[in-house]
């Protein structure tokens, strides 16, 4: 019999429950997750030792299953999942970035997390209960871990006055919600931020840390009950000591160069250089103890990087703390493209290009919970060259579609409605340099992209990087930073806003986290670097152009009555794609009544705009129009009396005189007054020439048929067939 222990508590007024024994019994640890109808599954395995590499060896694996949410793939041929969405790589990525700060540094084990979703209730969101499952299944496993973490999901209400926060907001109350922040850390530590807003005040964002901080406690307490039923015994950390001897005469060697060192470093100029030295010392020490060898170096260089700013206040590039690097910026620069920017910050450069498109051309994407559409995309791309790099080019990898989201949702909010500019979006942003943040580079560049290409963005939005050097009680905040500092410092914070607020935000730590006091003094340095260099930006371009690029589509949506969708489409699309021959535009149908019209020039979707509201228009008895004869048949002749829109006029109705032979009436082409006399149970609609009904007072071509009458002789006898 399976058994089984659980414990179950109320975050944000619904019941959680993590519960251990049940699946997966073979793994280091895996805990089930049940918040609402919504069950995640969390196995954590450890193996052997990884001599060849100086990184954790974390993987995590976030799995969506289609059956969870009662669903078959819609493809006809491949009923399998696919490769993972984008949405399952951001939320691999979230509970990474949640856990990896907390492992010992010296441990060298693979580890692999794998998170299954089993069940969705179409409310409350997996990738909470991902976060929280791992953290239980890390704490209670024998993997050294310094956990349990939590996250929370903050949304933010306004209102009069102060607003108010909603703990775990479900998707229905994010349709309300300005901000859509997520906060994992540890008691009283933040180390891990994810999210999106429109234009908050970047007060609220601090208000809103602080809310997730407190909500967290109520989770560690449930997860070290947990580890107290059931927890395992945590395995030692060998920490690996290089011989002091060594780390003498390799810092005396290469200490000497390490100042020049680290500004080529600053430079991107580096690469060469340290492997040469790193070379010349393994040549003359051992080469069997090239990984030490290659170690000392790297930690004289952190140790440097950080002594210099810690102690003297300096930077690798000669920059003060607050200081940003110097901005270059291009919008326009490739010609038959709707819209196109060049930002550049330093030694990071990105080429960002707009494409405008038909609203039918936007993302349909599947998922668990169903299917919904995107209009605004953004894809970022970082290939090898912008390091000076060889590599591989393929798929993106998961760091390119974490921050091509990041951009996007930074941006997302103040994209106009669709009423308002009727486009699907798709922003790319190309890496053409890389030395330090190169997503919010993306965000200055999409901006100015989409801006060039003539949309109407609510507000311009700028991004920034913050990094942090923090040594016992120093602490050092540093805008704008460089991958050295990246790589070397204890923070990475990504914030993007305009002059209002913020909109997007992203942080990473190296270090158990950060309190709120700092937290909110990183913030407000943020917001002068930000603003700073949104001013830059606004000085090339203030506004978004007032026109859209001649070569963007022009586009019109119209919205019909349903019953009406068969008078455009017609029978077997007969009508539908007449109207696209002959007008040159693209004309989609929606099921309920939209219809987008594109095409190249205006005149074109003017032209189809015209037919479309003839086709739908209502037309009365007793209504005169002036038409165009389009055909001519022996009965009578079809005259259309509104684009797309013909009525017959019988050969009986051309004239008040006889009239043996239409065309000897009208011809096609020729435009006629007609006036509607009948619209038959069909829909059909009968037309008269003869605009006042008057007595007939002679015939026109040959005289009608006298005929004879014939004698009544009785009843006349019946036709026989012989």
């Amino acid at each position: 019999m399976i058994k089984t222990i659980s414990q179950s508590t109320e975050i944000g007024s619904k019941k959680l429950t993590l519960e251990v024994g049940r699946l997966a019994e073979q793994a280091n640890a895996a805990v089930l997750a049940r918040y609402g109808d919504t069950m995640v599954l969390a196995t954590v395995v450890s193996a052997g030792t990884r001599e060849d590499i100086d990184y954790l060896p974390l993987f995590v694996e976030y799995v969506e299953r289609l059956y969870a949410g009662g669903r078959i793939k819609g493809s006809r041929w491949v009923k399998r999942e696919g490769r993972p969405s984008d949405e399952a790589t951001l939320t691999a990525r979230l509970v990474d970035r949640s856990i990896r700060p907390l492992f010992p540094k010296d441990y060298r084990n693979e580890i692999q997390v794998i998170i299954t979703v089993l069940s969705v209730d179409g409310q409350n969101d997996p990738d909470m209960p991902a976060v929280w499952a791992t953290s239980a299944a890390l704490a209670i496993s024998d993997i050294p871990w310094n956990g349990p973490v939590s996250a929370m999901r903050i949304g933010y209400v306004p209102k009069d006055g102060e607003g108010a926060f909603v703990v775990n907001p479900t998707y229905q109350d994010l349709d309300y919600s300005t901000m859509n922040l997520i906060v994992a850390g540890l008691e009283g530590k933040t180390v891990m931020l994810e999210g999106e807003a429109q234009e908050i005040p970047d007060d609220i964002l601090v208000k809103a840390v602080e809310v997730a901080q407190k909500e967290n406690k109520e989770m560690f307490q449930l997860i070290k009950a947990l580890v107290k039923k059931t927890g395992q015994k945590k395995k030692a950390v060998e920490k690996k000591k290089i011989d002091a001897e060594l780390v003498k005469n390799v810092t005396k060697d290469a200490a000497k160069q390490i100042d020049n060192i680290l500004t080529a470093m600053a430079k991107n100029e580096a690469r060469e250089t340290i492997g040469e030295i790193k070379e010349a010392l393994v040549e003359k020490y051992d080469e069997e103890k090239k990984r030490d060898i290659n170690q000392i170096v790297d930690d004289l260089i952190n140790k440097s990087v950080r002594e210099q700013i810690i102690k003297k206040g300096k930077r690798a590039d000669g920059r003060k703390l607050e200081e940003i690097r110097p901005i270059e910026i291009e919008v326009g620069l490739l010609p038959r493209t709707h819209g196109s920017a060049m930002f550049k910050r330093g030694q990071t450069q990105v080429l960002t290009v707009t494409t405008l498109g038909s609203p039918s051309l936007e993302q349909l994407i599947e998922s668990m919970e169903g299917e919904e559409t995107k209009r605004y995309i953004h894809h970022y791309y970082m290939p090898p060259f912008s390091l000076g790099d060889t590599g591989r080019i393929g798929w993106p990898s998961r760091r390119e579609v974490g921050h091509g989201a990041l951009a996007e949702r930074a941006l997302l909010g103040l994209i106009p409605a669709e009423e308002k500019f009727p486009y699907t979006i798709r922003v790319v942003s190309e890496v053409m340099s890389s030395n330090g943040s190169t997503s919010m580079a993306a965000v200055c560049g999409s901006t100015l992209s989409l801006m060039d290409a003539g949309v109407p963005i609510k507000a311009p939005v700028a991004g920034i990087a913050m990094g942090l050097i923090k040594e016992g009680e120093k602490e050092v905040i540093l805008s704008d930073i460089l991958g050295l500092e990246d790589f070397n410092g204890d923070m990475d914070l990504k914030i993007a806003g305009t002059k209002k607020g913020m909109t997007g935000i992203q942080m990473d730590v190296k270090n158990e986290g950060i309190d709120l006091a700092l937290l909110k003094k990183i913030v407000a340095q943020a917001k002068e670097g930000r603003l700073f260099i949104l001013k830059k930006m606004m000085t090339v371009l203030p506004a978004s152009r007032a026109q859209i690029s001649k070569f963007a589509p022009k586009i019109k949506v119209l919205h019909i009555p349903v019953d009406k969708i068969g008078e455009i489409i017609g029978p077997g699309g007969r009508i539908i794609r007449g109207l696209i021959s002959e007008t040159g535009a693209a004309i989609d149908v929606e099921d309920d009544g939209t219809i987008n019209i594109s095409a190249p020039d205006k005149q074109a979707v003017d032209q189809a705009v015209a037919k479309i509201e003839g086709l739908t228009r209502e037309v009365e008895v007793g209504e005169i129009f002036e038409g165009e004869v389009k055909r001519v048949q022996p009965f009578g002749a079809f005259v259309e009396i509104t684009p797309g829109k013909e009525g017959l006029v019988h050969v009986s109705k051309m004239s008040t005189q006889y009239v043996d032979d239409p065309s000897k009436i009208v011809k096609m082409g020729d435009k006629v007054k007609v006036k509607v006399v009948e619209i038959d149970d069909r829909g059909r609609i009968n037309l008269s020439m003869i605009l006042e009904e008057r007595p007939r007072k002679q015939s026109i071509g040959r005289q009608p048929l006298q005929r004879r009458k014939t004698p009544q002789f009785g009843r006349r006898r019946p036709f026989r067939r012989r």
